[in-house]
């Protein structure tokens, strides 16, 4: 595009100022022309269906209407939608690539606090941190200094379901310690698995072999009770899950009992339903550290989603490739 593009924000009003503070939003305007204070959430309101006949780029986030066939025959100027959050599954559908408009996300920038919450808990179970809290917190005594048998990360398998964007960066935050990654995805043969420098296994053989598992496969119909009651028998004793994904990929009753029977741990920053009810097992087993679904960008966090919007708008107004476009031919089994 040789001169700025008419844009629209289309999101829940109160992120704006949380995705694009204001040197971010300074940076965002001198690619597009936008009115940071029109903030659609209802794409049939009389005064939206004017701006929307002129806008060319749609920045997007959480809260943004559904993109149907009567908002795009209203938007036939419109060429591109950059979203400032993660998966467009809930928006986005096929009339938009039939139409020629490309679809950018910030998944990608959203997928690095997830690997870092990760790492974390990782580094945090493998040390048994949390169930020794537990343990300290209930007794009130602590036997002082001395050498812990069986904890440690020195040599552990860390079992990685699911190379998404933050499987990959999952991996990639591993190597620097002497751990033992492994992945298992559908999706990815030897050759693929061999660049990311793990050894690909299948689930039930990644399952029986690690001390860690943490999940990071898609929400999707063949996926829901990924994790089920077989699943996490196959688990050894004394491993530890970690679930940053969607609720729906474990099977909480199945898991509730492994807890309370003392085999397993649990790490969820994400449950079924979200969030749990107030009588949820979960909130009291000394097994579970259960986090209010925090893993993903939050804070200072989410001015990187709208960092890499504009960096898109920056592409774009510059004739350029996006960096992050969203292959339709994948959203089936992506998230």
């Amino acid at each position: 595009m040789s001169q700025r593009p008419q844009a629209l924000f289309a999101m829940a009003a109160e992120h704006v100022p949380q995705v694009f503070p204001p040197e971010v939003l300074a940076r965002l305007r001198a690619s597009v022309e936008l009115d940071p204070a029109l903030v659609v959430r209802d794409f049939t309101e009389p005064a939206v269906r004017d701006v929307l006949a002129r806008t060319e780029v749609l920045v997007t986030g959480w809260g943004c209407p559904r993109l149907d066939e009567a908002v795009l025959d209203a938007a036939p100027r419109l060429r591109a939608v950059l979203h400032s959050a993660g998966s467009v599954k809930s928006f986005a559908g096929p009339a938009l690539w039939e139409r020629g408009v490309v679809v950018s996300s910030a998944a990608a920038a959203n997928a690095l606090p997830v690997a870092e919450y990760t790492l974390a808990m990782i580094l945090l179970a493998g040390k048994d941190v949390l169930a020794a809290r537990e343990r300290l917190r209930a007794t009130r005594v602590s036997a002082g200094w001395g050498v812990v048998p069986g904890i440690g990360n020195h040599g552990r398998r860390v079992g990685v379901i699911g190379a998404s964007r933050i499987g990959r960066r999952v991996l990639e935050l591993l190597r620097p310690f002497d751990l033992r990654p492994a992945l298992t995805d559908p999706y990815v043969d030897e050759r693929e698995a061999a660049a990311l420098g793990v050894p690909l296994l299948s689930l039930d053989e990644l399952l029986r072999t690690s001390d860690i598992v943490t999940v990071h496969a898609p929400e999707t119909p063949e996926t829901r009770h990924l994790i089920g009651r077989r699943e996490l028998a196959l688990m050894p004793d004394g491993a530890a899950l970690i679930n940053t994904a969607r609720g729906s990929l474990v099977d909480h009753a199945a898991l509730v009992a492994e807890l309370r029977a003392g085999r397993l741990t649990a790490i969820l920053d994400v449950t079924d339903p979200e969030p749990l009810p107030a009588d949820s097992p979960l909130y009291d087993l000394p097994g579970a550290f259960v986090t209010p679904h925090l893993a993903g960008s939050q804070g200072n966090e989410l001015a990187r989603l709208g960092l890499a919007v504009t960096e898109e708008a920056e592409r774009l107004l510059a004739g350029d490739a996006l960096a992050h476009a969203v292959d339709p031919a994948v959203l089936d089994h992506a998230a």
